[in-house]
């Protein structure tokens, strides 16, 4: 911030010691079931019309909402909730590759997207299944391709 913003700021009407936090542009991924068209219509309006909103893409396949703009996701889940009396949640995939291990208990969904697992990661009670170990890593990489020090026998 340079001294004429400073200057300008200190002898402006609209000065406020708590300036609000401006809100951080982000997309926000939601799970809601779309049965027909007709659904992804009202899934759709309920949001496009929220306050800081850019865009709005439905991918009816997956049952996907993604909102991109100025918003906060709990008030973007909260307000396709009440507008459109559908049970929603905040996306809970991953992409395959972001899991050690896809197949543990709690992170493989037959619901799922192709591509996808559960996030478990952030679940406490499953990170530790999903985490691989460094006795684990030691044991893959030792045949692994991208390790020039692997063994070579197979």
């Amino acid at each position: 911030m340079g001294i004429l913003d400073h200057v300008s700021e200190l002898f402006s009407f609209e000065h406020n010691h708590h300036s609000k936090k401006r809100k951080q542009l982000q997309t926000v991924e939601i799970k809601v079931k779309m049965d027909c068209e007709g659904c992804e219509r009202r899934v759709k309006k309920a949001v496009k019309d929220m306050k800081g909103v850019n865009q709005v893409e439905v991918n009816p396949k997956h049952n996907k909402l993604t909102v991109t703009g100025y918003v906060e996701p709990n008030k973007v889940l909260k307000r396709v909730r009440n507008k459109t009396g559908k049970h929603a949640e905040l996306w809970p995939y991953v992409p395959y590759d972001m899991v050690y291990h896809p197949y543990v208990v709690g992170a493989y969904d037959k619901k799922a997207p192709p591509g996808y697992v559960r996030n478990v990661l952030d679940d406490p009670k499953l990170s530790n299944l999903a985490r691989a170990s460094s006795m684990e890593e030691r044991y893959s990489t030792a045949f692994s391709d991208e390790n020039p020090n692997a063994c070579t026998v197979m």
